[in-house]
């Protein structure tokens, strides 16, 4: 008589991330709005039904994904406080910090997609402004509150900028107008201003 091969035990909440995960991936590569059940079931590799058994609605799923995409971004910003309130917030640091961002292509990725959704979704714009306002409110405590906003749009642009175009500005451009919109008296040399 055979000898039954034993079943392996399910983990559902390894399951759970598999879906979560595909749904991020494939929210970073296709967008919100092209995201289906059977595409994320194909991702992760599981059945279609699983989707739909972990989550009550394809939205639900949406959402999970773009927190985790959002907590992609949000492990950056602590990152990027923890090193500002080391070495100080300076334009040369934030330059340094900004050009360190644009080489992490996987955090560029998801903070455009989670933004990209809150341009649709007012759902999504509490995670998207996450960013802007947790740097912005770290920036006031040395710089004011209207030149620490002049300084997290300005960065915020200087990210879209990257994902428009094939290199990002160069970091003396950067640290130029940095130094600029925090009223640092020393100006940074470039060599073509």
């Amino acid at each position: 008589m055979p000898h039954a091969t034993p079943r392996r035990r399910r983990d559902p909440e390894a399951r759970r991330r598999e879906i979560v995960t595909a749904a991020a991936e494939l929210i970073i590569e296709v967008g919100v709005d092209a995201l289906t059940h059977r595409m994320i079931a194909a991702r992760a590799g599981v059945p279609l039904g699983a989707t739909t058994q972990y989550f009550a609605t394809l939205d639900d799923l949406r959402a999970e994904a773009l927190t985790c995409l959002a907590a992609v971004v949000d492990t950056r910003i602590d990152d990027m406080r923890a090193a500002l309130a080391e070495r100080g917030a300076t334009a040369a640091v934030l330059t340094d910090l900004v050009m360190q961002g644009l080489n992490d292509a996987h955090a560029l990725e998801a903070d455009r997609a989670v933004v990209t959704a809150a341009v649709h979704d007012p759902t999504v714009r509490t995670l998207a402004r996450r960013w802007v306002d947790q740097m912005t409110e770290f920036l006031a405590e040395t710089h004011g509150v209207q030149r620490a906003t002049a300084v997290t749009v300005f960065m915020d642009g200087i990210l879209w900028h990257s994902q428009m175009h094939a290199q990002p500005l160069p970091a003396h451009l950067i640290q130029t107008a940095l130094a600029d919109l925090l009223g640092e008296e020393s100006r940074t040399s470039s060599p073509s201003d």
